[in-house]
């Protein structure tokens, strides 16, 4: 079996796939040792580490190192938040997914959504469906299987009429060949009840403060959960607050 073929099963189960999003070969080590079926990089928690903003603002050829290092020391399928691609175009966008394809990874996440100046915007939907065909045709003439999540940011940015909005994303990026769907900030039980009734792709969902548990999750038919960056900035911030005690006490005690 190959590792496309076992990632894609693991969406496919009664059970929701719970998705650790790692940064490092330590963290990537920790979850699998926990029993995880299958990580996925989180951008923004490895630009943090190699000292980048988020939003593709780290070299790729820095963070293709950093996924060649994960991906040797784990057996479990690994996915890659490839953000917007990392490419200008369709072509350089498709040369790093094979790069990636190479060294073993099973998936990857792309965005409808890109960073500029004054933020993060949506795309334009048919725009993105082409570029979508156009990286799973070359894939499949190139007998490439790679499994496409594409992650839409309508709830994110907090677009009006998102479930309608992202049911017409939906519909047009199914179109292209995907393999599934990433509303990242959706969770309001009827909006996600709503979505996962809609399409037959895999739904992905992601941490958030008032997201559901994880069986009411299942329960609304909801096939990954992700973690995101949230545990890499809550270690960080505990990191913060021991180091501050240590400070304060004057001893170390706060760490044993």
């Amino acid at each position: 079996m190959t590792n496309f073929e076992e990632f894609k099963i693991l969406h496919s189960g009664n059970e929701p796939l719970l998705l650790a999003n790692v940064w490092n070969v330590q963290s990537a080590l920790q979850y699998e040792k926990l029993g995880f079926k299958a990580i996925g990089t989180s951008s923004a928690a490895i630009a943090a580490e190699l000292g980048y903003e988020d939003g593709e603002k780290m070299p790729f050829e820095e963070y293709l190192f950093m996924i060649k290092r994960i991906k040797s020391a784990v057996q479990i399928p690994l996915t890659v938040d490839l953000e917007g691609g990392y490419g200008k175009n369709a072509e350089e966008i498709i040369s790093n997914i094979i790069q990636l394809h190479e060294i073993g990874a099973a998936g990857i996440n792309i965005e409808d959504s890109v960073v500029v100046e004054s933020g993060r915007k949506i795309l334009d939907a048919a725009d993105f469906t082409f570029k979508l065909k156009r990286i799973t045709e070359n894939l499949k003439s190139r007998n490439r299987s790679v499994f496409i999540n594409v992650r839409s940011d309508v709830f994110l940015l907090n677009l009006p009429n998102p479930v309608e909005e992202s049911k017409q994303r939906i519909k047009q990026y199914e179109a292209a060949g995907i393999n599934g769907i990433f509303l990242p900030c959706i969770t309001n039980e009827n909006h996600i009840n709503e979505i996962t009734r809609f399409t037959k792709l895999p739904v992905n969902v992601m941490c958030m403060p008032d997201l559901l548990n994880f069986e009411k999750l299942k329960e609304l038919g909801v096939k990954r959960i992700s973690m995101g960056n949230f545990v890499h900035s809550y270690l960080y911030n505990q990191l913060e607050k021991t180091t501050q005690a240590i400070i304060e006490q004057n001893s170390f005690a706060p760490i044993f």
